[in-house]
This record gives structure tokens, sequence and C-alpha cells, in this order.
């Protein structure tokens, strides 16, 4: 069995391309009510509540899910907060809002 070679570093080639900005690899754009949405998969955010626009349940803190927000807007006061399968579904179901008027809309 030959040794394991250790390369040096700066051997390797670099690209041109400069790095993308975090998290910009999961954020892509869709279709959906015929405008366009930025769409990025988010990892949860440790004690933060939200409610998904398709099926109005919570979304449960530290959960994976998606944020969608119309890509014309400045998307802070328009960003959703959906489940995955929620959001892969959005086509074939309708708001599902059944909360009453003082439940918070999270």
């Amino acid at each position: 069995m030959s040794p394991r070679r250790n390369r040096i570093k700066g051997s390797e080639p670099h690209s041109e391309d400069p790095p993308a900005p975090f998290g910009s690899s999961l954020r892509r754009t869709e279709s959906y009510r015929g405008e366009e949405w930025v769409v990025q998969t988010v990892a949860g955010t440790p004690g933060r509540f939200y409610r998904c626009p398709g099926c109005d349940q919570e979304i449960p803190p530290g959960t994976g899910h998606v944020v969608a927000w119309p890509d014309h807007g400045p998307g802070v006061e328009d960003r959703r907060h959906w489940h995955r399968a929620c959001w892969n579904a959005r086509e074939r179901r309708g708001a599902n809002v059944q909360r009453g008027r003082g439940a918070p809309k999270y």
C-alpha cells in the first residue's frame, strides 16, 4: 500500500467566481397564483412559532420549513412561513384559515 499524499495548501485550482452568499443555494424562484415568488428553505428558529398559511397549523420552533414572498416587493412584510409539504401542495388546495378573530396571526 502506498502512503497517503498530503496536498499542499494552495495547490488546488481556484475558481474564478466569488463564493455565493450564505443561503443562496437554497433560494429559488417559483410561480404561485400567477406571480413569481422567492422561496427559501430554512432550518427553523429556536423559540419562534410560525403559522403555515396552507394548513393553518403552527410550525414548531426549530422545525425546517419554507419561507416564501413575492418577488416584486420588499419581502419583509410579505414573507410567509410554510410547511414544505404545504408549499408543494399549494396549487391543489386553497387557503384554509379556520382561526377566530382573536387568534394570533403569526
